[in-house]
């Protein structure tokens, strides 16, 4: 499957087959693709939590106001950024690079994010944007369906997770065999609504 079909194709589907596994060889599959996403700085800042326990599964399922996708699919990632994931030892994100590169990008991580907490914030919402597009796209092209949520109870589903107190949930994304074919697309906007040339009027 070509990217322009997973892309065409790709909806947000809400029924699962609880039965179905995804082979252990599967879920690396998924998780070392989205790896791959772009970062700012290449920091890398994205974590993705693999909710496995059925239990905790339950739990969170109540704090997303009972939906069934987060205990019914194959796989339910909570994808959250490390917001300070400039700060750890950053020569390693440039380490195989040459040592002028190092040299020149290392220091800018630290000028760059220092002091600005909502850099820091914006950068992990659109890390976790892009790995979450790219798992989909992933999970569709291995033959799976899958809905990224954030309806739910933020706060509630950190605790859950014991979110550390320098992390952020962006929002969850749920993978698996669905069951039932999504509804019709809602309605797509015209491009001359959404696609503006040079500057806004």
């Amino acid at each position: 499957m070509n990217v322009a079909t997973a892309i065409e194709i790709r909806r947000s589907a809400k029924a699962y087959d609880p039965n179905h596994r995804m082979s252990e060889a599967e879920i690396e599959r998924l998780l070392s693709l989205a790896m791959l996403s772009p970062t700012a700085f290449n920091i890398q800042n994205w974590r993705f939590v693999l909710v496995r326990d059925p239990a905790l599964r339950g739990e969170i399922r109540q704090a997303a106001w009972d939906q069934a996708q987060v205990t019914d699919a194959s796989l339910l990632i909570v994808l959250c950024a490390d917001l300070k994931a400039w700060e750890h030892e950053p020569a390693r994100y440039w380490k195989n690079t040459p040592q002028p590169v190092q040299d020149f990008l290392v220091p800018a991580i630290g000028q760059y994010y220092q002091g600005r907490e909502s850099v820091q914030r914006d950068e992990a919402m659109r890390s976790c944007g892009i790995a979450g597009m790219a798992l989909m796209l992933a999970a569709k092209e291995m033959g799976y369906d899958s809905c990224p949520m954030d309806g739910f109870d933020f706060d509630a589903v950190g605790k859950l997770i014991k979110l550390p107190a320098d992390h952020v949930i962006s929002f969850m994304v749920a993978i698996g065999k669905g069951t039932k074919e999504p509804w019709p697309r809602g309605g797509q906007l015209p491009l001359r609504e959404v696609v503006i040339t040079d500057r806004f009027n």
